[in-house]
Order: structure tokens, then C-alpha cells, then sequence
């Protein structure tokens, strides 16, 4: 095989601190958009930001479309359902306020208001057809309000396919915003349950793109035009995953238990760094067995979540098998597996070797809340193999891992995270 020697790396314009929502106006005026659809969620909604987001585009003299009807966690319905508002209206861009659903829908649906055919054309393989958009995209501003999906730096939209019962999603360079606006005010309110799950993402998000299989190793593209949108582990990549580890490790714990104003910049800088690392490197196993996770919808029910919405939180469904899949991967670099351990801990008394870096990631999630294996999250060892059945389907996030990694293995990784940690 000939391997790779060229990798790519972008990320859109980012505007940070408190009160950046309020130029939103501004910001959407400057990319020459006069009616955009602004996209939110219900709970968005009733925080008061899709408000004081219409005051700032209503002082800069634009009238919004409202689409607040966003699914918590998207599914093809829901998103075949914003598809279809979209494509009845006339709009110029979008500004979507709201977490990893909310941006992941809009990008959805700006990608499918301007190029022909149904979802599942666009959808990763093999689920989908893996079509490339061959038409402009129109602007895009998106603002978070969770510190944790990235979404807004991210190449990627995530969403669960409800009759196959797995997540999947589409990539390509195309579907990141144009301009990210990053606003720590707009956590202030967001549950302490929606800040453990959506924080174990950002932390699955810098050690899957650290820990990924490096950029060198990958086939060699001979014209670029086949290079994916996740490269592998790269020098940038690495700067900024290591950089959120650094802010995950000082602000995590304090933004959870305290929620003061310092530990939530902290933790949204984390959050927007790690989706800058892998929205170029990528991510791999833990994610690949998150999808299945949540995807294969279970009655089980976190605290904070609302009961209109059964589901596994993507972040606990990617954190519930990271320790295995770490132990699984610690022999492709093991300093790189021991750096980042050492990061997370809080004493110096913690396991070394294998052991280093599951060891961090269980201690903390435990102190967290997040329950301690899929048993406790309603699945059994009956469901292994349906298990690793959907993981198996995320190709596009296996192929990332530092190790080849078969069904046998998964299989391994989803027993080994069944029961306690």
C-alpha cells in the first residue's frame, strides 16, 4: 500500500465570549443574508435565545424564518420533516442556535434546500449513497449552546436512521458553517445532566482524535479529490485535541459542580478546540459503538433529560465504551495513550500502562454520574451481536482506529463495557 503524505486541515471563522450572540445580526449582514431560517429546538426556545437572537437580527434589519420544531437527537424523520419547511420557503442562509442537533439539522437542511434528492442519497455508505453535493451550500452561522458536539467547526451531521436502528450521518467540507459564534452566556441555564453527557463527548471527541490512526498511514489519494474529510491524527489535529484535554482536565469538574461563569468558558473553548481536532482527524471506536448505543433506542432515561425523549445522551453513549476501546488501542502508541491519561487524573496515585488511560476515563465518569456500563443503561449480554452489527456499519469511523478492528473485537470491547467498569 501505498500511504498518504498530504493532509488537509480547515475550520471555519470563529467569534468568541460573552454577548457574541447579540452580533449575530451583524455577522449574518456581513455574508450578505437577509432572510435566513433560524433554527432551534423547544428548549432553546423557552431559554429565551431564539428571542434574543431575533432582537439581534431585528436590529440589524433582518426578518428570520422560525423553524423550532429541531428533534432531540435527529432522526431521518425529523430531518426529512425540516427538509421538507425549508424547501417551501425562500431563505438566504441559516443561523442555527442550539446544541450538536440542532446545528446538525440545520446543516441538513441547508444541504438538501440547495442540491436535489432525499437524505439517504447523502448518508455515509453503506447505509447511504455517499452523494457529494455538486451545488453551492448558503451560509451557515451556528451557535452553540451546549459545550460539546463541535457541531459548529465539524464537517459531520449526526442522525439516527429509525428502521435500521443505528446513527449514522453525512461528511463532506461542505456542510461547515461559515462562521462559528461561540457565546459561554448561553450555557447558563443548561441542565447539569446536559452538561456531564455533552462534556464526555468533547472528552471522546480530543482522545479519539489524538488516539487516531495517523494521517501517514492511510491509503495515498494520487489527486486529493478522494481524501476524506477525516485524515487521521496530524500535527494541527493534535495541537488543538491536546489543548482541549488541558481545558477539559481544569474546567470539567468545576463547570458540572459549580456551573461558574470561568469553568463554562473553559469548557466551551474545550469543546470548539476538540471539534477543530477531529473534525480534520477524525474520530473512531468509541463513537462507532456510541451509535449503536443510542441508536437501538432503549426506555432508559437520565435524570434531567425530558420524558418525551427515551434515548441514551450521545455523549454517555460514546463514554460508556471508551475505557475498552482505549484498553483495545493502547498498543498502537502507548505514550500517546499515557500523555492524555495523565491529563484527566486529579492525583498521581492512579494506574499506569494499559490501564492508564480507562482508569481516568472510568474515575471521572463515575464522580460524574455516568452510569457504569451499558447494563445500567437497559442493555444485556443477549445484545451484543446486534450491538456490534451497528457498530460495524460505521466504516467512515473505524477505518480511523490505530488498530484494525474486526466484529471479534467489537464484541470484546461491548462485553468488556457491559458491567462495572
Amino acid at each position: 500500500m501505498v500511504t498518504e503524505t498530504v493532509f488537509t486541515w480547515s475550520a471555519p471563522p470563529l467569534k468568541f465570549g460573552d454577548g457574541a450572540l447579540d452580533e449575530v445580526g451583524h455577522d449574518l449582514a456581513d455574508l450578505g443574508v437577509r432572510r435566513p431560517a433560524l433554527v432551534a429546538d423547544a428548549g432553546i426556545a423557552a431559554a429565551g435565545l431564539v428571542e434574543r437572537a431575533a432582537r439581534a437580527l431585528a436590529a440589524a434589519g433582518i426578518a428570520p424564518e422560525r423553524y423550532l420544531d429541531v428533534h432531540v437527537e435527529p432522526t431521518d424523520e425529523s430531518i426529512r420533516a425540516a427538509v421538507a419547511w425549508v424547501r417551501d420557503r425562500e431563505v438566504d442562509g441559516f443561523l442555527a442556535v442550539g446544541g450538536g442537533s440542532v446545528i446538525d439539522t440545520a446543516k441538513a437542511m441547508n444541504l438538501l434546500a440547495t442540491n436535489d434528492g432525499d437524505l439517504r442519497d447523502y448518508l455515509n455508505p453503506p447505509i447511504g449513497a455517499g452523494r457529494a453535493p455538486t451545488d453551492p451550500l448558503l451560509p451557515l452561522v451556528a451557535v452553540p449552546t451546549t459545550a460539546g458536539t463541535g457541531s459548529e467547526s465539524t464537517p459531520v451531521c449526526i442522525l439516527d436512521v429509525l428502521d435500521l436502528k443505528v446513527k449514522t450521518g453525512i461528511s463532506h467540507p461542505l456542510l461547515r458553517p461559515t462562521l462559528a459564534v461561540i457565546d459561554p452566556t448561553t450555557t447558563a441555564t443548561l441542565p447539569q445532566a446536559v452538561a456531564v453527557a455533552s462534556g464526555m463527548d468533547v472528552l471522546c471527541h480530543a482522545l479519539e482524535s489524538f488516539t487516531a490512526r495517523p494521517f501517514s498511514e492511510r491509503p495515498r489519494s494520487a489527486t486529493g479529490a478522494a481524501r476524506p474529510a477525516y485524515n487521521g491524527a496530524n500535527p494541527i489535529s493534535d495541537t488543538w485535541s491536546l489543548r482541549a484535554l488541558d481545558l477539559l482536565g481544569r474546567w470539567f469538574r468545576r463547570a458540572v459542580h459549580d456551573g461558574e461563569p470561568e469553568a463554562r468558558r473553559g469548557m466551551m473553548l474545550a469543546a470548539t478546540y476538540a471539534g477543530i481536532g477531529f473534525g480534520n482527524a477524525g474520530v473512531h471506536i468509541p463513537h462507532a459503538c456510541g451509535y449503536p448505543v443510542a441508536g437501538m433506542v432503549r426506555g432508559y432515561m437520565p435524570r434531567g433529560y425530558a420524558a418525551t425523549e427515551p434515548m441514551v445522551p450521545h455523549g454517555q453513549s460514546v463514554i460508556l465504551t471508551a475505557p475498552a476501546a482505549f484498553r483495545f488501542t493502547y498498543s498502537a502508541d502507548p505514550a500517546r495513550h499515557e500523555t492524555v491519561a495523565a491529563m484527566l487524573r486529579d492525583d498521581d496515585s492512579a494506574a499506569g500502562g494499559i490501564d492508564a488511560l480507562p482508569s481516568a476515563i472510568a474515575n471521572l465518569s463515575r464522580e460524574l454520574g455516568i452510569p457504569s456500563g451499558l447494563a445500567a443503561v437497559g442493555y444485556g449480554d443477549s445484545e451484543v451481536d446486534g450491538l456490534v452489527e451497528g457498530a460495524m456499519k460505521q466504516q467512515r469511523l473505524l477505518t480511523i482506529s490505530p488498530r484494525s478492528v474486526e466484529a471479534d473485537d467489537l464484541g470484546d470491547i461491548f462485553r468488556q463495557s457491559m458491567h462495572n467498569w
